[in-house]
């Protein structure tokens, strides 16, 4: 037989050399997710098995993974290590169920009780005619203070609801393009409205702490129901038992809200999942407390009490209405050195 030529040996040892070297390399991509990447590996073609258990090894590692087994990352935040959490499942369901379902309902009810209560009982009226005696009652800074902390609560109330609640009543009427819009746009507020509204609660705690400690005269105010539904006006003083229940709502309830969302607002400091997920639950359900206990503080201080709103718009009230709802205050402010040229004529 007549043996090849060196001419053809020469052509046929490249594509030897290539399909060599094909094979070399598909021989290592199959290899090397075993190699590196353990059980995951074999699930690109087969669930791996171990030999000596039998057991699915794909199944046991995401059966690990799903239980918060750690692995290792470069990342160098808490929980970095686990891929997935199931607290995560828990504080969706009970955020989009029990805290989205329960919070609108509970505040609805403290509106519709607010109104069947005006409808029946009407805003407490001034008994006496104007006379044109005016007291000061709250100073500018105080003034400003209060609206500051309103204003920062109104809206934190609106972007919050918005974030908890938009998903099932905005998507349907805005689409999800336009809904994304505006909830990136209220997060951003929400986030900066927050610290703000906490200096706001901070600095009222502090001014008017003293005004507002607990007297026997309020036991009083309170046996009596504070005369909105007769025509008893019991005594009290610059605050009456309902001011200052309202004020302490805020030192604690309010505070409360302020710390669960200051968790929220700033996880650099550290804060793991679980705590941030607990901090959220409870930041809503204190939230919904608070501002069903503000709509009685907002109806008060608006169309209850004839006279009322007056005095922090303009800083001052009439003597009219000082002698009705704060009687001991009135004394107190006519008895003082200072009444006749700074409290009862002077401005604010």
């Amino acid at each position: 037989m007549t043996q090849p030529s060196n001419n053809l040996k020469k052509q046929r040892l490249p594509g030897l050399t290539a399909l060599i070297a094909a094979g070399l390399i598909l021989s290592c991509f199959l290899a090397a997710p075993s190699s590196f990447c353990g059980p995951v590996g074999a699930s690109t073609a087969f669930a791996a098995v171990d030999e000596d258990t039998g057991a699915n090894q794909r199944s046991n590692y995401w059966r690990a993974v799903r239980q918060g087994a750690s692995g290792t990352t470069t990342v160098q935040t808490p929980e970095a290590g686990v891929l997935i959490h199931n607290g995560g499942h828990n504080w969706r369901q009970v955020r989009n169920g029990l805290l989205a379902n329960i919070s609108p309902w509970a505040i609805a009810g403290v509106v519709l009780a607010i109104g069947v209560f005006f409808l029946v009982f009407g805003p407490q009226r001034l008994e006496e005619e104007d006379d044109g005696e005016t007291i000061l009652r709250w100073r500018l800074w105080e003034r400003v203070l209060h609206w500051f902390t309103a204003l920062m609560f109104v809206s934190l109330v609106i972007t919050g609801f918005t974030l908890l609640l938009g998903r099932a009543l905005l998507i349907p009427l805005l689409g999800h393009e336009a809904f994304a819009e505006l909830a990136a746009l209220f997060k951003l507020g929400h986030n900066y409205a927050g610290p703000l509204f906490t200096v706001g609660v901070l600095i009222e705690l502090l001014a008017w702490f003293k005004d507002n400690m607990p007297t026997k005269v309020d036991l009083e105010w309170i046996r009596l129901g504070g005369g909105l539904t007769g025509k008893s006006h019991p005594h009290a003083g610059k605050n009456n038992a309902g001011a200052k229940a309202w004020f302490w709502i805020v030192a604690s309830v309010g505070l409360a809200v302020c710390i669960t969302g200051g968790v929220l607002d700033f996880p650099n400091f550290g804060q793991t999942r679980t705590v941030m997920q607990v901090a959220h639950v409870l930041h809503v359900a204190l939230v919904t407390l608070f501002v069903m206990a503000s709509l009685g503080h907002i109806y008060m201080g608006t169309i209850g009490a004839e006279g009322t709103l007056q005095g922090m718009v303009s800083g001052r009230v009439s003597g009219a209405w000082a002698r009705q709802h704060q009687d001991l205050w009135y004394r107190d402010v006519k008895s003082s050195p200072r009444a006749p040229g700074s409290e009862l004529a002077a401005g604010g």
